[in-house]
C-alpha cells in the first residue's frame, strides 16, 4: 500500500458520540479539522444496518480525500468502494482477506502481543493497533491496559506501523507518540467531546510538538 498514514485516525462508536450530536455529524466536522482516516465499527449493527451507514460515511470521506476502512467485513467494504478494512481475531485470515481485496487497498489488524504483531505483518497486513495502552471503559473486556513500557517494547521490534489505542488522550498523548508509535487510533478522545474539532486539533498540535523534538 503506497498511501501514507495518518498520525491520527478515528474508529466509530455511536454510543459514545456527546448528546447533542450525530455520527455523521461529527465525522462531517472532524473531516473538516483535517481528519484523514476513519474506520466504521459498529459491531452491534447488522450487514443490512451497516451498508447505508458505510455509503454516507464513503460519500463524506470521498469529499475531503480521506480514507475510509470497514471494520470485519472485507464484503462490505467492497460494496461501497472503501480504502481497506480492519480485521480482529474473529474475522477473515489476514491472507484470505488480502486475497480477495487485493494489493490496492490497506488492511489493519488488532493486535495485543508481539506474535500477533509478527503475524499479521507475515500475512499482509499495512499496520496494526496495539492495547488497549491506558484504561478505557469500551476496551476493559478486553485485559487489563498494557502500559507504556510494553508499548515501547513492541514498538523497537515491530515490523510495521503501530498505533496505540485505548484511552490515549491529550494529556497522555505526547508520553504515548515518545514509545516509538506511528500514530493514535482515538475513539472516546475525539466523540465523547462537544468539540470534536478542537479535540482533534488538540492531538494534531501534540503530533507536531513530538515530531519537532
Amino acid at each position: 500500500m503506497c498511501r501514507s498514514l495518518p498520525g491520527v485516525y478515528l474508529i466509530t462508536d455511536r454510543h459514545q458520540i456527546h448528546k447533542k450530536k450525530t455520527l455523521l455529524e461529527t465525522v462531517d466536522e472532524l473531516l473538516q479539522a483535517g481528519l484523514r482516516m476513519i474506520q466504521l465499527r459498529e459491531k452491534d449493527l447488522s450487514a443490512a444496518e451497516l451498508y447505508p451507514l458505510a455509503k454516507e460515511l464513503r460519500c463524506l470521506t470521498h469529499q475531503y480525500h480521506s480514507l475510509l476502512l470497514i471494520n470485519d467485513r472485507v464484503d462490505l467494504a467492497q460494496a461501497v468502494n472503501a480504502d481497506g478494512v480492519h480485521l480482529g481475531h474473529h474475522s477473515l485470515p489476514i491472507d484470505v482477506a488480502r486475497k480477495v481485496i487485493g494489493s490496492k487497498l490497506l488492511i489493519g489488524a488488532s493486535t495485543h502481543s508481539h506474535s500477533e504483531i509478527t503475524r499479521a505483518y507475515e500475512q499482509g497486513a499495512d499496520f496494526v493497533t496495539y492495547g488497549p495502552v491506558y484504561f478505557t471503559p469500551s476496551k476493559a473486556p478486553y485485559g487489563k491496559p498494557v502500559g507504556l513500557q510494553s508499548l515501547q517494547d513492541i514498538c523497537k521490534y515491530a515490523p510495521l506501523p503501530v498505533y496505540a489505542l485505548g484511552g490515549v488522550k491529550t494529556e497522555n498523548a505526547l508520553e504515548t507518540l515518545q514509545s516509538g508509535v506511528a500514530g493514535i487510533a482515538a475513539i472516546s478522545a475525539l466523540l465523547s467531546t462537544p468539540s470534536p474539532a478542537q479535540a482533534y486539533a488538540n492531538l494534531t498540535k501534540v503530533l507536531i510538538q513530538h515530531k519537532k523534538s
